[in-house]
Parts: structure tokens; sequence; C-alpha cells
């Protein structure tokens, strides 16, 4: 059944970070325009930082799930938009009429490695965050300027 709304996979490796922070983005700012999913490639449960940034900012991602891409192969999608290199690089043929997009952002839970305090770990997630929120917020247009 078509919803009228685009229906949108964001792809990353773990389905840990920067898709779950898409989905929230999108389900809150464009859930009008958007149906929005998450995937990873090699699913590893939803990072609690993702979660702790995205309250800040007034959007809960807490009952979202980590969900293996292979999960979603019956579905159709209008984009799936991989969010980090690995997931580019390993990303499935789907079927004709689904636009692929490559949009990179940073990986927080790897620049956070060195922090010495939660706090200084927290600044990357901020940042990605905000940055997948510019992303969102330009949706649908950016996504036919992209492609």
């Amino acid at each position: 059944m078509k919803t009228g709304r685009l229906k949108v996979l964001f792809l990353c490796t773990g389905n840990a970070c920067r898709s779950q922070m898409a989905e929230g983005w999108a389900r809150h700012l464009k859930g009008d325009l958007v149906e929005p999913w998450s995937a990873g490639v090699s699913p590893r449960g939803v990072d609690p930082r993702a979660v702790q940034v995205m309250a800040e900012a007034g959007v809960d991602i807490s009952g979202q799930a980590s969900t293996h891409l292979d999960t979603l192969e019956d579905m159709h999608f209008d984009y799936v938009i991989t969010l980090c290199d690995n997931a580019q690089k390993s990303c499935p043929v789907f079927p004709a009429g689904t636009r692929l997009l490559h949009v990179g952002f940073d990986d927080p839970p790897r620049l956070a490695a060195g922090a010495k305090t939660d706090e200084e770990a927290l600044v990357h997630y901020r940042r990605v965050r905000d940055e997948i929120r510019a992303f969102v917020e330009k949706m649908p247009e950016v996504l036919d300027e992209e492609h």
C-alpha cells in the first residue's frame, strides 16, 4: 500500500548510532513526507549515547531497535541512504526503482574512543547529531539534488 510518503532506509554498519539518529530525525521532522527506516549490515544494538544526545534535542529514539538489513529484504524503498563507507561498500543490490545515495557522517563512537570523560565523548555525538539533522531538514528535496 502506497502511503504517499517516501520510504527511506538509512543504512550504516552497526545500526547503532548514525542511522538511528537519521531515522529519529526523519520521523520527528519529516514524518509527514518520509517513512523512515534504519538498518545495519552488522547490527550491534542502539548506542546509549546516541539515545542520550537525541533526547537532549527532544527526539526519543529509545524505542528503536538495531535491525539487520536482511530482515528488510522484502520491502521496497524509494531511497537507500548509506551513512558510512563500510555500508556503502557492502550495500546489497536493491530492486529497480530504488535510488541509492551515499551521505557519509563521522562515526561518533570511533571519535569518542579516546575521550577522557563522558562529557568529552558526547561532544562528538552532538556534532554528528546536528550534522544529520541539517541533512534531514533538507529532505526530501536534497535527495534529488544528491542523486
